[in-house]
């Protein structure tokens, strides 16, 4: 067996056992994220953007439809990844890992990819939903299919950080709670930044968020704040800046290692 199948193997075990994990309770990690996201296209969709009227020429519900699939893409990428390698780490079984001849960045691979898996599930069921409440009309499936897959990959990176550095289990929702939630709020994806102050608008610019939501919502309905190619550049720009950093930490054993 030559390395490369061997480091397929242990890859394809680590994605199976993080597909499994999250799969088996669905009603945990597939069903809430569709039933909040629906209660967001009744609410703010339909209730309030009748009084709302137009976005950038489409119905209020239109415009907000690519940034809600987004955010449950982002909250269950994070999430998988942070709940279940530090899990991994409190379990004690990630040592096992560590010490077989397995590279760092083919267990870094599995758990991205597991987190990519949550999040491209979530994020189909939630646009699945969205079709109950507005007509999809994909502008470019390309652009819509490589933006999801990113801004999947960016987040798991940025949740296996979190775990790493997490020692109790409420050190794994400080973030989300207080980093994630409001750039996700604040990152376009109930409104145009052009209806803000010049200010505001170049405070926003420092949002990562706001890159995705814009790149996502111009691949589903053909209209962006933010020129394409600033925004996917930035988007890869901290996929590799992260993975790169996730993977020193591996090597150093930062909360790993005692």
């Amino acid at each position: 067996m030559t390395h490369w199948s061997g480091y397929a193997i242990a890859y394809r075990t680590i994605v199976i056992k993080e597909v499994l994990r999250f799969s088996r309770i669905w009603i945990q990690t597939i069903l809430p994220p569709a039933i909040t996201t629906s209660l967001y296209f009744v609410i703010f969709g339909t209730l309030i953007g009748d009084r709302i009227g137009e976005m950038d020429g489409f119905r209020y519900i239109d415009f907000i439809v690519p940034g809600l699939i987004l955010m449950s893409v982002i909250q269950n990428s994070y999430a998988n990844v942070v709940s279940s390698f530090y899990s991994a780490k409190f379990q004690h079984y990630v040592d096992e890992m560590l010490v077989a001849p397995v590279p760092n960045w083919v267990v870094l691979a599995g758990y991205v990819s597991g987190g990519v898996a949550r999040g491209v599930a979530v994020g189909s069921v939630v646009t699945l939903v969205s079709l109950f409440f507005t007509d999809l009309e994909i502008h470019s499936y390309a652009i819509t299919l490589l933006v999801f897959v990113l801004t999947s990959i960016l987040f798991a990176l940025a949740g296996f950080i979190n775990a790493v550095y997490a020692n109790t289990f409420d050190d794994i929702a400080i973030v989300p709670t207080f980093v994630l939630t409001p750039l996700t709020y604040l990152g376009g994806v109930f409104y145009s930044i052009q209806l803000l102050p010049q200010f505001w608008q170049d405070v926003s610019m420092a949002n990562p968020v706001l890159y995705m939501v814009n790149a996502f919502r111009f691949g589903l309905i053909g209209v962006s704040d933010i020129d394409l190619g600033i925004a996917i550049a930035i988007i890869l720009s901290f996929i590799l800046a992260l993975s790169a950093y996730s993977l020193n930490l591996l090597h150093r054993g930062v909360g790993i290692k005692k």
